[in-house]
């Protein structure tokens, strides 16, 4: 029997698009799920449209988060993204394998299946994939993975877990050094002659940190989302939670891997010129 995949999603005030989410979780091709939705203090009407999918279908369950935290900072900016429901969401996660989803995003139906596929052939501890812009071309579609790499080749679509370690590597500053930096002020490392010293660079993961797939081992180890002042590899406007929590696997485990391979669909205006033409692989 294939092992069990728990899937968490944070939810804030996603009435609306929450469905899609779900949705697209419930009709993945790999069908062993929980799907576990975490809210994080919703004041509009998402608990009810959870438990009505709930109804229905037995895989999907639904949390209060009892770790409310401060979502925004002073100027109203959020910077906490819903860490806390996550960890909480992993906490009470049963899988064997441990993956999340926003809940105003989708994934392409085949998204987990391709994870999992790839964490087994490389023994991976972590696998990351791309990401493109959602649009009703793509919903409700799979990548045609087989076509992929037989035109493309593996080579061109999988990136091992030495660029990951040395791109965190790079990314920290000389005085980013754990666990002491997190006992200095974020405003002294956010403020600009100090940037470098902590943040040597702010380049993103290779992959797109909101759609993680890891094994249960990392949170066993207490690997979980931290706060804004304890992330090595945040950003300075105090953001960077799933960026962190990437590159802190990668670095940690030295077993990370990343897929070129645009499976999840991020509600963004921006489109990802980089996967321009991969519409023709939807199946």
């Amino acid at each position: 029997m294939q092992p069990l995949i728990s899937v968490v999603i944070p939810v804030y005030n996603e009435e609306k698009r929450i469905g899609r989410a779900i949705e697209s979780m419930q009709k993945q091709t790999y069908p062993n799920l929980e799907i576990i939705v975490v809210d994080d203090g919703s004041t509009d009407g998402t608990q009810a449209a959870v438990e009505k999918i709930a109804r229905q279908d037995s895989r999907v369950t639904f949390h209060k988060n009892p770790n409310l935290v401060k979502r925004t900072n002073w100027r109203g900016y959020d910077i906490n993204a819903g860490y806390a429901a996550r960890n909480y969401g992993f906490k009470i996660a049963k899988g064997e394998w441990i993956t999340t989803q926003d809940a105003d995003d989708s994934s392409l139906l085949n998204r987990i299946e391709v994870q999992y596929e790839f964490a087994k052939k490389y023994n991976a501890t972590l696998v990351a994939v791309q990401w493109q812009q959602l649009n009703k071309e793509w919903e409700g579609k799979k990548l045609d993975i087989e076509r992929v790499l037989r035109e493309k080749g593996e080579a061109e679509v999988v990136i091992g877990p030495e660029a990951a370690v040395e791109r965190a590597r790079r990314n920290r500053g000389v005085l980013m050094i754990e666990p002491l930096h997190k006992f200095i002020p974020f405003s002294i490392k956010w403020f600009p002659y100090t940037r470098k010293l902590f943040y040597r660079r702010t380049e993103p993961y290779l992959g797109a940190d909101n759609c993680i797939f890891f094994h249960r081992q990392v949170r066993d180890k207490d690997v979980y989302f931290r706060t804004r002042n304890e992330r090595t590899w945040g950003v300075p406007s105090g953001r960077g939670t799933g960026r962190d929590f990437a590159y802190r696997v990668a670095a940690e485990f030295k077993n990370s891997w990343t897929l070129k391979l645009p499976l999840y669909l991020w509600d963004v205006k921006l489109y990802n010129e980089e996967y321009r033409g991969y519409e023709t692989y939807l199946i």
